[in-house]
């Protein structure tokens, strides 16, 4: 199956100059999905992870089924205030201004094998700070896997410490 014919694009959105890639259409057809999910999960296949992490929102949307397939637990990373015990934060900068993403600080214990995974790696700020995350609360980061690249943003330059795998790439 061609995953990339599941993708709905939608030029100037949110803004103008924009080619949005839509995912909810991907993620709609359960065919496509259950492939998508394979075939990220195969990349951690024989990385014995112990954990998957995903961020906030459409990183609990491949990450949840990615961990279950491995028979890995899931630990959310969410904005400010959405986790309900202690967490350890990472303020990262965006295209303009910053912003903060955070993780329960038990959530994962140290030495644990982790993999990051996620709908899209545009320019890696988010990703970067989750693994940031990850690192300070002991995990250790064994690769990361995205549904999408836009690989003229270089998001994978961001990342060039860790192994990359996205399913789909685009020149933006």
């Amino acid at each position: 199956m061609d995953l990339r014919e599941k993708v709905r694009v939608i030029e100037d959105f949110p803004k103008e100059g924009i080619s949005f890639k839509d995912i909810t259409t991907l993620i709609s057809d359960g065919e496509a999905l259950k492939e998508a999910v394979d075939k990220m999960a195969e990349f951690f296949k024989d990385k014995n992870i112990d954990l998957v992490v995903g961020p906030e929102a459409r990183g609990f949307i491949f990450g949840v089924p990615v961990a279950y397939a491995l028979g890995a637990g899931f630990v959310p990373v969410r904005k400010p205030g959405k986790l309900p015990a202690d967490t350890v934060k990472v303020e990262y900068d965006l295209e303009y201004g910053s912003d903060i993403l955070e993780i329960h600080k038990d959530a994962i214990k140290p030495g644990l094998r982790v993999a990051i995974v996620d709908d899209l790696l545009a320019t890696g700020g988010t990703i970067a700070a989750v693994t940031k995350l990850v690192e300070q609360v002991g995990g250790e980061v064994v690769g990361l896997s995205f549904a999408i690249e836009l690989e003229e943003l270089k998001g994978r330059e961001k990342l060039k410490d860790y192994d990359v795998m996205s399913l789909l790439k685009y020149d933006v």
